[in-house]
């Protein structure tokens, strides 16, 4: 009788430590499961002119995002200008080419740059290659660039909270000069073919479990996007992408959902000071919530411009967001 009761209180004692196990385990697992990775996005910045000015002198441009900026994972703004000391410029209304001083700044408050634009290459292939080569030494990683046409599509992997994330960007506005070539420095340029091969090559072969897409496209001061663009975005999705980010137009855009993927076709301006009426002087800092099986909700920050091209939030504006499963998204006022 005693044997069987030593035995009793041992089943007894091994079936509570290992429903304990059980339950510690499955707690763990909940939290890693239930942890987001933020990912955020600002618009065209240019930093020669006044923001550049700002930055030679000892001031920050980006100082009133600073402490949304420190909050999020990870950190990209979209380079409108070459970054260099090199090159001539090409013959274009404008062309942009910041100091090599601003990069110092610009790793202050962001993870990487995009360079798939229609201004990172108006100084040439020289000022293109000098500005790879400062921004690696910057340690400011970019996406959409490359001394040669592979490198220029190849994505650009984060991973952060056991979530990896891809990044391509794109330029679908001429000049088509800009291009990377087969050993001639560059940006990724849109075509659906190639935009289809790489987002399916960032899963396959550089095992991102999510993938984004951020392209240079749409015309300037529509605020609605246009056939091609709602055309390549689905045909984007479709191939695997999980959300879909665009600049360019100088305005933000509207926002679709397909196939319960976010579409932002435009989030406007961030720094810049050529403007020339109010809608370019709003945008958006977009930050997306994403997990394993992609974009849970989004939010953007509003942005107005002064005529100095430098940004301030705009604490009254109501701009969109977005959650899983809504097939539409809301305006949401900013929270105190």
């Amino acid at each position: 009788m005693l044997v069987e009761w030593h035995q009793t209180m041992k089943t007894i004692h091994w079936r509570q430590l290992t429903g304990a196990l059980v339950w510690q385990v499955a707690c763990v697992l909940s939290v890693q499961a239930a942890q987001e990775v933020s990912l955020v996005f600002a618009g065209d910045t240019v930093l020669d002119d006044t923001a550049g000015q700002w930055i030679e002198q000892g001031s920050d441009p980006f100082a009133p995002f600073e402490t949304y900026l420190k909050q999020a994972d990870i950190r990209i703004a979209n380079l409108e200008c070459v970054v260099a000391t090199q090159g001539e410029a090409n013959e274009k209304m404008y062309t942009f080419r910041a100091h090599p001083r601003v990069l110092s700044v610009l790793k202050k408050h962001f993870d990487a740059v995009t360079l798939a634009n229609n201004h990172s290459g108006d100084f040439g292939p020289i000022a293109f290659a000098e500005m790879l080569q400062l921004l690696k030494q910057a340690q400011l990683a970019q996406a959409g660039g490359g001394m040669n046409l592979k490198q220029a599509h190849a994505p650009l992997v984060f991973e952060r909270h056991g979530l990896r994330i891809a990044v391509l960007s794109y330029n679908e506005f001429h000049p088509r000069s800009f291009e990377a070539g087969h050993d001639l420095p560059g940006v990724a340029w849109s075509e659906d073919q190639q935009v289809v091969a790489d987002i399916k090559a960032a899963r396959l072969l550089h095992r991102a479990d999510l993938v984004i897409p951020i392209m240079h496209w749409g015309w300037e001061n529509e605020r609605q996007a246009n056939a091609r663009q709602r055309q390549l975005a689905q045909r984007m999705v479709e191939a695997g992408a999980d959300a879909v980010i665009g600049g360019h137009p100088h305005v933000t855009q509207d926002i679709a959902v397909y196939r319960g993927k976010p579409v932002i076709f435009s989030v406007g301006n961030f720094v810049m000071k050529e403007t020339d009426n109010e809608f370019q002087r709003k945008g958006w800092v977009l930050k997306l919530y994403l997990d394993k099986r992609g974009v849970t909700r989004f939010e953007t920050l509003p942005v107005k411009i002064d005529m100095e091209g430098l940004p301030t939030i705009d604490q009254e504006a109501v701009s969109p967001c977005w959650s899983r499963g809504e097939t539409v998204t809301q305006n949401c006022a900013r929270s105190p």
